[in-house]
C-alpha cells in the first residue's frame, strides 16, 4: 500500500474512539471501542485497556480493521491491516503520557458540554478507565472510503 492520505490521517486524529474489529477462533467478528494514541505513517497505535477478546483474538489472528464515521459530515473510513501486541517498555512507555492527555481532553470536553446544558453521561467514565498495560500496533495495508460513490 502507498502512503495513507493526509485527509484520512487527519480524520482519525480527530476521533474520540474507533471501532476495532478482530476475528475470533471460529471466524466470527468481534467489535470493540479503542482509542488511538498515536499515528506514525502507516502505523496506528491503540491502547487496549481490558485485555479481553481483542487481545485473545490477536494472539491467533493478526488481521483487523479500524473503522470510524462522522455522521454529521457523512464520511468515514475503514482501515484494514495487521495488528500486533506490543509491551509498554522503553520508548513505547512514553505513550502513556499522550494517553493521559487524551483522557484529560475528553473529560474537559464532557464537562464543558454538561455546563452548556448538553446532558450526557452523569459521571466522567474516562476517569475510571484502567491504566494501559500494552498497545496494539497496526500496520495499515488498505484504506476503504465509506462514503457512497454517488456522493463523492
Amino acid at each position: 500500500m502507498q502512503k495513507i492520505p493526509e485527509e484520512v490521517i487527519h480524520f482519525f486524529q480527530h476521533q474520540n474512539f474507533v471501532i476495532v474489529s478482530t476475528l475470533d477462533n471460529r471466524g466470527f467478528p468481534h467489535n470493540s471501542c479503542k482509542g488511538i494514541v498515536k499515528i506514525e505513517g502507516k502505523r496506528f497505535y491503540l491502547f487496549d485497556l481490558y485485555r479481553g477478546k481483542t487481545f485473545k483474538n490477536l494472539q491467533h489472528n493478526l488481521h483487523l480493521s479500524i473503522t470510524a464515521v462522522d455522521e454529521h459530515k457523512f464520511r468515514g473510513y475503514s482501515l484494514k491491516g495487521r495488528g500486533k501486541i506490543v509491551k509498554l517498555v522503553g520508548s513505547k512507555k512514553e505513550l502513556i503520557k499522550d494517553w493521559d492527555s487524551i483522557i484529560s481532553r475528553r473529560v474537559t470536553h464532557r464537562l464543558l458540554k454538561n455546563i452548556q446544558g448538553e446532558k450526557g453521561h452523569p459521571t466522567h467514565p474516562e476517569v475510571n478507565l484502567p491504566s494501559p498495560k500494552y498497545l496494539i500496533e497496526v500496520k495499515v495495508e488498505e484504506v476503504i472510503d465509506l462514503k457512497p460513490k454517488h456522493i463523492k
